[in-house]
């Protein structure tokens, strides 16, 4: 079943597509006050952004069809809407090397340079402020196919040998072709950052601690 089938309301209501485009800036403006260390966002805003999008998902489709644990035999996928795997990836500029697969050794990221496949539909964000990015929805087909014609030397990019693994991604190559294929699902969206006051990590639980 191609994603296209069951998380195309996502991308063509008319509602919802207004929805995400006006929206998405600022929870994501968001996400980067609450993670902000010295003037920057922290490690844990890509964990906030996945969040909120899931927290989309659940929104148009309804709790009970997506499911949010997912067993660690499956590391790629972070989301299963109506029964279809979906990994949920956000990420700056243009085209960037997007992580897909975290390793601590070399071992590890030669395994999966080796025996990689597409396995699930890609959900991407591509935050640009002050430009136009989107959110795009990549079938596994459509990686598929991209795979193929590349081939995975050109498909996938690989740390250097020697510096710390940190595991392998999507090439920046192989995300401009993605990104402009046809059959990939897209909703423009001008990323207009809003000014939003950084709130200290710990009031959320101080709020507990002073409640009777």
């Amino acid at each position: 079943m191609k994603a296209s089938g069951a998380l195309k309301k996502l991308f063509e209501d008319p509602a919802i597509r207004r929805k995400i485009q006006s929206k998405l800036p600022y929870l994501f403006s968001l996400a980067e006050a609450e993670s902000s260390k010295g003037g920057r966002a922290g490690m844990e805003v890509g964990a906030l952004r996945e969040q909120i999008l899931i927290a989309l998902l659940i929104y148009v489709f309804g709790e009970k069809n997506v499911n949010v644990d997912i067993p660690p035999t499956e590391p790629e996928v972070d989301v299963k809407v109506c029964g279809i795997p979906l990994s949920i990836k956000t990420f700056k500029g243009k085209f960037p090397v997007i992580k897909i697969r975290w390793a601590s050794d070399w071992e590890k990221v030669e395994d999966f340079f080796q025996n990689y496949r597409p396995t699930c539909n890609l959900l991407l964000a591509q935050i640009r402020w002050g430009e136009e990015g989107g959110l795009f929805l990549i079938p596994q087909e459509v990686q598929a196919e991209v795979f193929e014609r590349l081939g995975k030397d050109q498909y996938l990019h690989l740390p250097r040998r020697g510096t710390n693994a940190r595991g392998a991604g999507i090439s920046s190559t192989a995300l401009r072709e993605l990104l402009a294929h046809k059959d990939t699902l897209r909703i423009p969206i001008k990323w207009k950052r809003y000014s939003i006051e950084r709130l200290a990590p710990y009031k959320r639980w101080l709020d507990y601690w002073r409640e009777d």
